[in-house]
């Protein structure tokens, strides 16, 4: 039996944060033969599961979908309009990420799914968690960060646009920021956000614990703040 390597493409659609945000996120991948041959113009099936937390996690949501290759090897799906099995996609929570997605396929067109690939979805769940943040505040401001400093008043439930290398420091017994309000983070063009737990502060369940965003230039890398008790946050998109 002839064995398939499925390697993944993800294209993710990423609308303006305070845009409307689309249901659905745009993803293609590259069925190849283990000659590194590619599987052209034949019908696959796909079976796609965002699960929450981890490569391991639970699931959010799951589809599949019925697509063919192109002459290149290429599948195009959308995500959020395939038939449906488990989950309601624009219902999906992403503001208590991190979220993952599994890609299994069956090359020869059945729901023999025996081929799985991994990934991590980073800018994607906040854009569609705008929608959410607008239910929270109304507006939402951009703030640009270029000092390091400790968390304001101001950032809470809006975006900290990091346009220069700086660190955001979580101070103990900040009561500006109640249990399950957000932040929004950005690294820009190069730049490198750090977000450091002060003394007494947990971050990611880890005392004293340390997230870094490091952009690359020309790009933007995303990720989101929560304050989850009274001294301890949890942060997606590292």
């Amino acid at each position: 039996m002839k064995k398939y390597i499925f390697f993944l493409l993800c294209c993710l659609s990423c609308p303006e944060l305070l845009a409307q945000s689309p249901e659905k996120i745009s993803y293609q991948a590259i069925v190849r033969a283990t000659d590194n041959s590619l599987v052209s113009e034949a019908p696959v099936g796909l079976r796609i599961l965002i699960r929450q937390g981890g490569a391991n996690g639970s699931v959010a949501y799951e589809e599949n979908h019925m697509a063919d290759t192109n002459t290149n090897g290429l599948v195009s799906i959308e995500i959020g309009t395939g038939n449906q099995i488990q989950g309601t996609f624009n219902k999906i929570a992403w503001e208590n990420g991190p979220y993952f997605i599994e890609t299994q396929v069956d090359p020869t067109g059945g729901s023999n799914y025996g081929i799985i690939g991994v990934s991590q979805l980073l800018s994607v769940p906040y854009a569609l968690y705008a929608k959410y943040a607008q239910n929270i505040t109304g507006t939402s401001k951009v703030i640009t960060f270029k000092n390091s400093r400790n968390i304001a008043q101001e950032d809470i439930n809006n975006t900290l646009a990091c346009t220069q290398t700086s660190t955001l420091t979580l101070s103990s017994n900040f009561s500006g920021m109640k249990i399950g309000e957000t932040l929004n983070l950005e690294a820009h063009n190069g730049a490198i956000l750090t977000v450091k737990a002060a003394n007494g502060v947990d971050l990611n369940y880890t005392g004293g614990g340390v997230a870094t965003f490091a952009s690359e230039n020309g790009n933007v890398r995303f990720g989101l703040l929560r304050k989850s008790g009274e001294n301890a946050y949890i942060i997606s998109g590292q």
